[in-house]
């Protein structure tokens, strides 16, 4: 069983940055790639940002490519999600989920955090 727990959402202005984590527990964890979604109210689920298993593959939507970097430490069980140049359409609940495979479709994904809200005002 994997469990992930994401942190590092907040306020920030247009421009700003913030960088989450989400710290993985179970024994598969550093086996498994991640994905980083983001939903808005009144819309779907959307793909943000994946990396491989080890790190050596990472996937961006095209919305965020250029401004957000997605990275993990094995050491430290934690996948990273950097994200600079915030727009207020970057707001949503951000999620972190752990899969088989670095893609971007949600149901991929067999574990899944409890999400943690980004607002970008303007």
């Amino acid at each position: 069983q994997v469990q992930l727990v994401e942190s590092g959402g907040g306020l920030v202005q247009a421009g700003g940055s913030l960088r989450l984590s989400c710290v993985g527990s179970g024994r598969t964890f550093n086996w498994l790639a991640m994905g980083w979604f983001r939903q808005a109210p009144g819309k779907e689920r959307e793909f943000v940002a994946a990396i491989s298993q080890n790190g050596g593959s990472t996937d961006y939507a095209n919305s965020v490519k250029g401004r957000f970097a997605v990275s993990r430490d094995h050491t430290k069980r934690t996948v990273y999600l950097e994200m600079n140049s915030l727009k207020p359409e970057d707001t949503a609940v951000y999620y972190c989920a752990a899969g088989p495979r670095a893609v971007g479709m949600p149901s991929e994904y067999g574990y899944w955090g409890q999400g943690t809200q980004v607002t970008v005002s303007s």
